[in-house]
């Protein structure tokens, strides 16, 4: 998705002459934001149950993969008062993934939305640095952390 983002941002799906148009740009904002929920679905699967294809179900790891919730898991990461119980790597992912979303949300929703090429590039550069930083963060505190965005508490 990164990789996706930064063709769109360069302008590499229209004309390929000039800068990049709002359309692409909306875009490439919005594969950033994916690019850091995907990653945030597949790290839930594989500490949930197992990131090796050949010892774990893959249909309970597909389902634990789906089970990932867009405005839940923000909601989760916008609690900052349970955040900041996580390595400062995943409070930071946390805190990038609510910026990224309402991003996207702007980006996919707002006809009128309009991005400067350089900041879309910083928020592409950013998040790749973000999802790189979580994904080496030890995996306890990664499973702890899937299952803070995945389940709901009971009240």
């Amino acid at each position: 998705m990164i990789r996706i983002a930064r063709h769109l941002a360069s302008g590499g799906v229209g004309s390929g002459i000039g800068r990049p148009r709002q359309d692409e740009l909306c875009r490439a904002v919005s594969c950033a934001y994916y690019a850091m929920f995907h990653t945030l679905a597949g790290c839930c699967a594989d500490v949930v149950v197992g990131a090796t294809r050949a010892r774990r179900s893959q249909e309970a790891w597909r389902r634990t993969y789906r089970a990932l919730e867009h405005g839940h898991a923000k909601n989760q990461c916008a609690n900052t008062r349970m955040l900041d119980r996580f390595p400062p790597e995943i409070q930071r992912f946390g805190e990038l993934f609510v910026d990224m979303q309402r991003l996207r949300h702007y980006a996919d929703y707002d006809p009128e939305a309009n991005f400067y090429r350089s900041a879309v590039v910083r928020f592409i550069d950013n998040t790749e640095g973000v999802i790189s930083r979580f994904e080496n963060v030890d995996a306890r505190d990664r499973r702890a952390f899937a299952v803070f965005v995945l389940l709901r508490n009971r009240r």
